[in-house]
C-alpha cells in the first residue's frame, strides 16, 4: 500500500515525518521502507527545514519489521530477494539517522525491534512513560541486526544494551529515560507537543541547524561521525583564538576575515571566511542564499 509515510511542514521550519500504517502498528514493509528513504531525500532537499520530528500514527511508534518480512528472513535469510528486502528495512532507519537537520523521535505506545533502531537513529528521543521499549529480536529467533547493538551502545548505557539485546529485558519509557536512552519521559498525551517544542528551537535557524551534526550509519554497525564545513570552521577559528589568547594576533586576523554573506533570515553571518575567499564554507557552497 502506498502513502504509508507522510511529511508535513509545520510553521517554524519543523518537518513532521509520520509512519502511517496504524493497522499493523507501523511495522515496516519493504515498500514502506522505500517510502521512508524517499521522504528523507525530500526533507534534505528542502533548505527551509531546520528540524524533523519522527512519529507513528495511531498512538504507536513502530513495531519493527513487518511480520511477513521477518518470517521470510527466518526461513532463508540468504535468499537474494529476502536479503535485499531486509536490507531495505535496515536502510530506512539508517537514512533517518543521516538526515541533515536534527531529529527528534516522538515515541508513543512502543518501539520494538527495528522500531527501536529507528528510535535510536534519531538525535533525541521523547517517550511516553508507559511506552514499551523492547529489543524483540531474540523471542522471534532473529539476530539483532541493522546495527542494533551499536545503536543501543552509543547511548552509553552499556548494561542496558546488554540486558535488552542479549537477555531480552523489556523496559518502559520512564525506565528508558532513566537509563539515558531517551531525553524525557512524559505523559502519553504530551509526547508530540514536547517533541515539537524541542524541534522548534533547532528549527529557528534552518541554515545553522542543518550543519555540524554528528551522524551515525547504523547499517554498518559502527558509528561514523562526519564533520560538516560549518563545524570545521568553528573549530578552526576556536583553535586560532586559543593559540594566541583572546587579545592575540590571530583574533584580529579572524575578525578581519568574517564572512560577508547574510543568512536566510537576513542576519549577518558570523562564521570566518574561507582562506582566499570572502565567504564561509557554507555560503560558498550555497551561493549566498
Amino acid at each position: 500500500m502506498a502513502n504509508e509515510i507522510s511529511v508535513e511542514r509545520r510553521p517554524g521550519g519543523v518537518a513532521l515525518l509520520t509512519l502511517n500504517a496504524p493497522e499493523r502498528r507501523n511495522a515496516l514493509t519493504v515498500a514502506m521502507a522505500d517510502e521512508l528513504v524517499a521522504a528523507c531525500e525530500a526533507i534534505d532537499a528542502d533548505r527551509e527545514v531546520g528540524a524533523v520530528v519522527v512519529r507513528g500514527a495511531g498512538g504507536f511508534f513502530c513495531a519493527g519489521g513487518d511480520r511477513a518480512t521477518l518470517e521470510a528472513a527466518g526461513r532463508d535469510p540468504a535468499d537474494p530477494e529476502v536479503y535485499a528486502g531486509l536490507g531495505a528495512v535496515y536502510r530506512s532507519f539508517a537514512r533517518v539517522g543521516e538526515l541533515e537537520a536534527p531529529t527528534v523521535a516522538a515515541v508513543r505506545g512502543g518501539a520494538v525491534g527495528a522500531g527501536l533502531n529507528l528510535m535510536l537513529a534519531t538525535d533525541l528521543r521523547i517517550v511516553a512513560r508507559d511506552a514499551k521499549v523492547i529489543s524483540g529480536f531474540l523471542p522471534i529467533g532473529l539476530h539483532p541486526g541493522g546495527g542494533h547493538s551499536a545503536l543501543l551502545g552509543r547511548t552509553g548505557a552499556r548494561e542496558a544494551a546488554a540486558a535488552m539485546a542479549l537477555f531480552g529485558e523489556r523496559i518502559d519509557g520512564e525506565r528508558a529515560a532513566a537509563l539515558g536512552l531517551a531525553w524525557f519521559a512524559v505523559d502519553d498525551g504530551d509526547v508530540e507537543e514536547t517533541a515539537m517544542e524541542l524541534a522548534g528551537r533547532a528549527a529557528a535557524d534552518p541554515e545553522l541547524a542543518a550543519t555540524g551534526q554528528p551522524r551515525t550509519s547504523p547499517a554498518k554497525d559502527v558509528p561514523q561521525v562526519k564533520r560538516e564545513p560549518q563545524a570545521a570552521a568553528f573549530l578552526a577559528d576556536a583553535s586560532r583564538l586559543t593559540d594566541h589568547g583572546p587579545s592575540g594576533p590571530s583574533q584580529s586576523r579572524a575578525a578581519s576575515r568574517r564572512c560577508i554573506a547574510t543568512t536566510a533570515r537576513g542576519s549577518q553571518c558570523k562564521l570566518p571566511a574561507e582562506p582566499g575567499d570572502t565567504t564561509c564554507a557554507i555560503h560558498a557552497r550555497r551561493a549566498h542564499p
